[in-house]
């Protein structure tokens, strides 16, 4: 089971959203939906869904956080997979394009000869590029963080950090900036890749002028299995106190987690409505999530 689960956070959109990244992407599917009753947020709708193989979360809760380029998603197309790569990336280009934004324009680039960054319709990034055949395989789906503002230069010190938090961790490719490419500083991370968990993810910083930075629209989701495990990662990820809340937490580079009991994605699959809505209830008075509490309300009537 995929431990780490990016979720996406949308105003309204994200049921019909969920549906166009089932219907774009291979081998896609939603595998739960439900509602929950009375937050915050009024009611949200809450989904999961695969998307080639790697799991996703999404949830409409209003218009609090807004997403952006900080957090996307390269899609890698390996031609040693695939004789027909070069093909189904430009497919998929012009699907996610409908409605969206060209952040780089898919063209033959120095570390690729197909490659483009897209924001689609709702605000998500992706990053569709050829790999190189002869390299390392790599999942489909990989997701990358940029550090800028006050955060750039912070990539590889917070890659080191998350490589010491997880477990199952290591080092992929890691490429400094040289001189002379200002404005990013040299010896600043052009890009990396990194395993936590046994799942890949990249990171780089750019010194450019950008509008935006990390927020909560896009955060991790770590299923944990015991009170232990909860408490050990909301020790080493939460250091942001204002942030704690239903399980969510931010690290020190302003990345956002949310440290979730497990038996959550069970209780919103096959509880019924009133179980869900006792556990609804029950968490929306925590900050870091009590598993007992949580077991109590779903059994208890």
């Amino acid at each position: 089971m995929q431990k780490i689960i990016p979720h996406l956070w949308f105003d309204k959109e994200a049921k019909e959203a969920a549906e166009f990244y089932v219907s774009v992407f291979p081998d896609s599917k939603i595998t739960s939906a439900t509602v929950l009753h009375n937050t915050p947020s009024g009611d949200c709708d809450m989904l999961s869904f695969d998307l080639w193989g790697y799991s996703f979360m999404a949830i409409s809760a209003g218009p609090i956080f807004k997403l952006n380029p900080s957090i996307s998603f390269m899609v890698n197309f390996d031609p040693s997979r695939d004789p027909d790569a070069a093909k189904h990336l430009g497919e998929m280009w012009e699907k996610l394009s409908e409605g969206g934004k060209a952040l780089m324009p898919l063209g033959e680039y120095p570390f690729s000869k197909k490659y483009g960054w897209i924001q689609d319709r709702y605000g998500v990034t992706w990053q569709l590029i050829l790999t190189n055949p002869n390299g390392e395989p790599r999942p489909n789906i990989v997701p990358s963080i940029m550090f800028v503002g006050d955060n750039t230069g912070k990539a590889e010190a917070a890659t080191y950090f998350y490589m010491s938090v997880f477990k199952d961790s290591k080092r992929g490719t890691l490429a400094h900036y040289p001189a002379g490419m200002k404005p990013d500083p040299e010896s600043s991370v052009m890009f990396t890749d990194f395993q936590i968990l046994g799942q890949w993810f990249a990171a780089m910083d750019s010194g450019r002028n950008h509008d935006f930075k990390l927020n909560e629209a896009i955060s991790f989701l770590v299923n944990c299995e015991t009170q232990e495990e909860i408490d050990y990662y909301w020790d080493k990820l939460s250091n942001v106190p204002e942030s704690e809340m239903c399980g969510w937490c931010k690290d020190a580079y302003g990345l956002s987690w949310q440290i979730n009991p497990a038996i959550m994605n069970e209780i919103f699959k096959n509880g019924t409505e009133e179980q869900i809505a006792r556990v609804t209830q029950a968490f929306l008075k925590m900050k870091k999530f009590d598993l007992a509490e949580i077991e109590r309300a779903y059994r208890e009537g």
